[in-house]
């Protein structure tokens, strides 16, 4: 019988058997000294003739029936069948846990031979001594025993020990789950992070000291212990930053950021052309599978607290989850929760990409079905974002939350209207998603219609007005209106608007200057002077402007009376159609001045005529 083995330990009281085995002595007699391999065979070295062969996997075992049937319940009680030479039996161990590495370890203890056991072997020898029923009834300190007490005293008390075992268990279903091995071990490692030990922190000197472990493990052993220090009231934040270092590892391309069209170039994205690629071959089935199975597993886990994880790692999420085909339930639950945190997004990585586009197996039926990036899922966001937003009762919170988000939206659309597959419909609906009260200043907006306009220079005049009617003129800064009052790319209509309210907000800054200054003449004699240079500079402004209008009136006036002419001569020649084709070549229409005109009259000349004495216009930097 195995002598008794017992775990030393140091004068501090900590165990050190981490490393170490514990080897059970041989027999005092033995069958067998040793075993050797020939070949795919193992053979029991003993002057006593083998009478047993026993297969695990593709190694044959060649041994005596006497030592097994001894301490192995599964042996004394199957049916073994005879060899062909009536020499022994044969018998074949299937699904055995562990394979042929565990089952030879198991000989030699059956033989008296020593072993060694470790966090490494530990569990594979108890599911195999399970397997071949082990027990105390044959014979005291059996193979059960044994493992069961390494796996009580020296693995769950030992971090390091607990996740080796747990990772041996990866190959051991559903033996270690039966057995409770996987449980205890996820118990243990919970109880050891939510218990902060105070002496491992301050080895590794920081509160993410278990990451690196936790992300070596399986999916469902992850969860188990993420969900066990939820319950043991560990902060949403830590849990959060674990499950982000764990989908750094087991997601590729969770990093990778698009740069719109600046650095890819339309049509030709790389990362979404490769990923596709992947998608469609079918040898990647199985790790789309599990790679959809990991992102559905950690959004499930996710704490329900906005500052559990970052708005970046949430859209970089939605990303992936679009990219592996997860669920419509897990995207929208992605989308609801980004729109919670918008206002903490960064532009590239709303640049979610549009795999329609980069996928050749669907035909192109419609420009709306093949932008680069999907406008959709930023529409939805921001959808929530305002149905979360009405949920809230700090108003002043709101106000700046609404801003943020406005001028994030007004740089995604700036990157956006780059696409030349983009719909006007679309780029409108979304400039219009958010309320007036949210934009303080259309400055961001006017860059992206103008980009916009710059992109799709074949828009109709009609569509090029409806477009600029979601600016608002009066909220362009100083700049801004300078800018847009010599952009050829707007409408006239636009640009009259632009001059009407600089004019407008130079005469309201000017009185504004004067009531000032009639308030403080007594006291304040040295500022007058300043302020009277300052409006003669405003005035001066403001002939500018006036002359400008007035220059645009002269222009309007003579496209009216040019029209007038023409009108009259058609009347004497013979028929309509060449008196209007005379007044549609006309230089004069080249751009339109007044919504009401006709519609044939709203299209532009292709003449080289006398055009309308307007300023050279420059184009957005």
């Amino acid at each position: 019988m195995a002598q008794p083995y017992t775990l030393g330990s140091d004068s501090d009281g900590t165990d050190q058997v981490c490393n170490q085995s514990i080897v059970i002595p041989a027999k005092l007699v033995a069958i067998a000294d040793s075993f050797e391999k020939r070949e795919h065979s193992w053979f029991a070295t003993s002057q006593i003739p083998t009478d047993l062969s026993i297969q695990v996997q593709d190694i044959t075992f060649n041994v005596h029936k006497y030592p097994l049937v001894s301490r192995c319940g599964y042996m004394d009680r199957i049916e073994l069948q005879p060899t062909k030479s009536n020499l022994g039996y044969d018998i074949k161990l299937e699904n055995f846990p562990g394979g042929s590495e565990t089952f030879e370890i198991i000989l030699k203890f059956c033989y008296g031979l020593p072993i060694g056991l470790n966090p490494n072997n530990v569990a594979p020898l108890r599911c195999a001594s399970e397997y071949l029923e082990m027990a105390e009834a044959l014979e005291d300190g059996n193979l059960i025993t044994k493992t069961e007490a390494f796996l009580t005293f020296v693995v769950l008390s030992s971090w390091r020990n607990s996740i080796t075992v747990l990772k041996s268990c990866e190959t051991l279903s559903p033996w270690a789950e039966n057995l409770q091995i996987v449980r205890r071990c996820c118990d243990s490692i919970a109880w050891k992070v939510s218990r902060d030990n105070p002496r491992i922190r301050e080895m590794i000197n920081e509160e993410t000291w278990w990451f690196d472990d936790m992300a070596t493990l399986r999916i469902d052993h992850f969860m188990r212990i993420i969900t066990a220090v939820r319950a043991k009231g560990l902060k949403p934040e830590i849990i959060g930053s674990c499950i982000m270092h764990y989908a750094e590892k087991w997601l590729p391309g969770m990093d990778v950021e698009l740069e719109g069209g600046r650095k890819y170039g339309y049509g030709k994205n790389e990362w979404q052309m490769s990923i596709l690629s992947g998608r469609r071959q079918e040898g990647a089935v199985g790790h789309n599978k599990e790679e959809r199975m990991i992102i559905e597993n950690l959004v499930s886990i996710m704490p329900p607290y906005k500052e559990a994880v970052s708005c970046k790692f949430l859209l970089q999420m939605l990303k992936m989850a679009t990219v592996y085909s997860a669920s419509p339930a897990l995207i929208s639950e992605l989308e609801k929760r980004v729109g919670m945190v918008l206002e903490n997004a960064n532009v590239n990585d709303l640049l979610i990409p549009s795999y329609k586009l980069a996928d050749q197996q669907n035909p192109m039926n419609s420009p709306e079905e093949h932008t680069m990036h999907d406008i959709d899922v930023v529409q939805r966001i921001i959808e929530y974002f305002l149905m979360h937003e009405q949920q809230q009762q700090q108003l002043l919170q709101q106000k700046c939350r609404k801003v943020n988000v406005s001028k994030l939206l007004d740089t995604y659309l700036a990157e956006i209207a780059r696409d030349p597959y983009l719909s006007i419909t679309k780029f409108q609906v979304l400039a219009e998603a958010l309320p007036e009260s949210a934009r303080t200043c259309h400055d961001g907006l006017y860059r992206a219609i103008d980009t916009y306009l710059k992109n799709h220079p074949s828009l109709s005049e009609h569509d090029r007005k409806q477009l600029c009617k979601v600016m608002d003129c009066e909220k362009l800064s100083l700049d801004a209106c300078m800018h847009a009052a010599q952009n050829e790319r707007l409408p006239l209509r636009t640009i009259i608007q632009v001059l009407f309210s600089e004019q407008v907000r130079i005469r309201a800054a000017m009185q504004g200057k004067e009531q000032a200054a009639s308030g403080d003449n007594t006291d304040q004699e040295g500022s007058w002077s300043s302020t009277k240079k300052e409006i003669k500079t405003l005035k001066t402004e403001l002939e500018k402007v006036k002359m400008e209008i007035a220059e645009l009136q002269r222009d309007y006036s003579e496209l009216h009376q040019e029209y007038e002419k023409l009108n009259k001569k058609q009347r004497n020649l013979s028929g309509w159609t060449f008196g209007w084709r005379k007044i549609k070549n006309s230089a004069l229409l080249h751009r339109k001045v007044d919504g009401n005109e006709t519609e044939e009259g709203q299209q532009r000349s292709n003449t080289t005529g006398g055009r309308v004495n307007l300023r050279r216009r420059q184009s957005i930097a």
